[in-house]
C-alpha cells in the first residue's frame, strides 16, 4: 500500500487530520474523547464511555463509523436481551435446513448502549466476541468482520436494577473515557446546529483495508527500552503490598492493574506517537494515555472511599 513504514506513518497523520475535520462537522468539542476513540481503533482496542444521557455518545460513534467508512450497529441493552439477540440465531428455512441469521455483532463498529442494564450472560456473549473476534453458535465458528471495534456506554446515574461489569470484563476495554458536559460556548454551537434544517454530509476518509494496514503499522513501531521500563514500572506501582508499590497504592487501593494494562500503555503510546507525527513513542506518550487505561483497572479500598479520594486522583499521584 505504501513504499515504506515512514511513508505510511506520514499518510496516517494526514488521514487523522482529515478524520478530525469530518467529525467536527457534526460533533462540537470533545476533542480528547474523539482522539482517544480514534486511537483505540488503530490499537485494536475497545472503549467504555461513561457519561450522563444526552451527551451525543451515539452520534459520536455513528459519525466516526461513517468517517472511517465502516458498517455500524447499535445494540440497546435491556434486562430481557438474550445472547442470541446480539450474536444471531439459527432458523429453519423453506427446505427445512437450519440457516444461521447473523445478529448485529457482525458489523465493524458496535455501539453497546447502556451495557450495564443487561444480565451477565448477555454481557459475557459480547465480551467473548470482543476478545476472540469470532462467535460460536451450535458448534460452528463464525469470524467477525475486521476491523472490529466495540464502544460500550454506561450511565453513571440510576444504578438501580443494573448489572455492573465485573473487573475481569472491564479489563477487556482498552480505555475508560469520562464524557463531561459541553462548555457554555460549545452548547450554544450544539443547539444552533441541531435546531436548524442544516443537513451535514460526512465523507469517508478511509476504508477497512487502510485501517487494517494502519493497525499493523502501529504494532511495528519501535520502542526504546526505557519506555517499556517506565510503562511496566508505572503499572507495578499500582499493585498494593508488592515490592514496587507506591505508598498511595498501599494506603488507598485493594487491587492494582494487571499485565494487560502494561500492554495497552505501550500500544497506546505507539499509536499516540504516530498520530503526532513521531516515529517512536517516549515517556510523555505513555503518560498521555495512562489515565483512561488505568482508571477502570484499580479498585479503591474503604479508606479511599471514606476520605473521598477518587481513582483519577490516585492515578495522577502514582504517575
Amino acid at each position: 500500500m505504501f513504499k515504506s513504514d515512514v511513508e505510511g506513518a506520514k499518510a496516517l497523520v494526514q488521514k487523522y487530520e482529515q478524520l478530525k475535520k469530518e467529525i467536527s462537522k457534526v460533533i462540537v468539542g470533545q476533542n480528547e474523547i474523539i482522539h482517544n476513540t480514534i486511537l483505540s481503533v488503530f490499537c485494536q482496542g475497545h472503549v467504555l464511555l461513561v457519561g450522563v444521557p444526552g451527551l451525543a455518545k451515539t452520534l459520536l460513534v455513528s459519525t466516526i463509523g461513517r468517517a472511517l467508512g465502516l458498517s455500524f450497529s447499535r445494540i440497546q441493552f435491556t434486562p430481557d436481551l438474550m445472547p442470541s439477540d446480539i450474536l444471531g440465531t439459527e432458523i429453519l428455512d423453506d427446505s427445512r435446513q437450519f440457516k444461521f441469521v447473523k445478529g448485529p455483532v457482525f458489523s465493524n463498529i458496535i455501539l453497546a448502549d447502556e451495557i450495564n442494564r443487561t444480565p451477565p450472560k448477555t454481557q459475557a456473549a459480547l465480551l467473548e466476541a470482543m476478545q476472540e473476534k469470532h462467535v460460536t453458535i451450535s458448534g460452528k465458528t463464525y469470524k467477525l468482520d475486521a476491523p472490529f471495534f466495540v464502544l460500550a456506554t454506561q450511565n453513571p446515574i440510576e444504578q438501580e436494577g443494573t448489572y455492573p461489569l465485573p473487573e475481569a470484563q472491564l479489563d477487556r476495554f482498552m480505555f475508560n473515557l469520562q464524557l463531561d458536559y459541553p462548555t457554555y460556548e460549545e452548547e450554544i454551537e450544539v443547539v444552533k446546529n441541531t435546531t436548524s434544517a442544516k443537513v451535514t454530509d460526512i465523507n469517508p476518509v478511509m476504508n477497512a483495508e487502510e485501517i487494517i494496514y494502519f493497525q499493523n503499522l502501529v504494532r511495528r513501531v519501535p520502542v526504546a527500552d526505557n519506555v517499556y521500563e517506565y510503562a511496566v514500572g508505572m503499572v507495578s506501582r499500582t499493585r498494593p503490598n508488592t515490592e514496587r508499590a507506591h505508598e498511595w497504592s498501599n494506603k488507598y487501593l485493594s487491587w492494582g492493574a494487571g499485565p494487560r494494562a502494561s500492554q495497552y500503555l505501550i500500544i497506546g503510546a505507539k499509536a499516540n506517537a504516530l498520530l503526532k507525527g513521531k516515529l517512536s513513542p517516549d515517556i510523555e506518550d505513555v503518560q498521555e494515555v495512562a489515565l483512561p487505561i488505568l482508571r477502570h483497572r484499580l479498585v479503591r479500598n474503604y479508606s479511599a472511599e471514606a476520605e473521598g479520594i477518587s481513582i483519577d486522583k490516585i492515578v495522577r499521584t502514582i504517575l
